[in-house]
C-alpha cells in the first residue's frame, strides 16, 4: 500500500470541500444578483450600491478559494515528485 495515500485523500478532501464551497458562493451571488436587478429595475435604487458590495465579496471570497486549491494542487505535485 502507498505510504503517500492518507496524504493525498486530505489534498482530495480539501479540494472537494473548497469547491462546494465555490459552488455555494456562486449560487448565493446569483440569487443576489437576481434580487439586486429586481430591486434596481423596481425603482429601488437604495439595493443596488449594498448588493455591489456584497457581491463583491463574494467574488473575493470564490477567488481565495481558487488560490487555496491551486496551492493544494500544487503541494500535492511537489510531494508525488519527491516520492522516492
Amino acid at each position: 500500500m502507498d505510504p503517500s495515500l492518507p496524504h493525498r485523500r486530505r489534498g482530495l478532501t480539501a479540494i472537494n470541500g473548497a469547491m462546494a464551497l465555490v459552488v455555494v458562493l456562486v449560487i448565493t451571488q446569483v440569487w443576489l444578483l437576481s434580487a439586486t436587478l429586481d430591486s434596481f429595475l423596481a425603482g429601488r435604487r437604495s439595493a443596488a450600491l449594498p448588493g455591489a458590495i456584497f457581491s463583491g465579496l463574494l467574488f473575493l471570497g470564490c477567488g481565495a478559494l481558487y488560490l487555496f486549491i491551486v496551492r493544494i494542487e500544487r503541494q500535492a505535485r511537489k510531494d508525488e515528485r519527491e516520492k522516492p
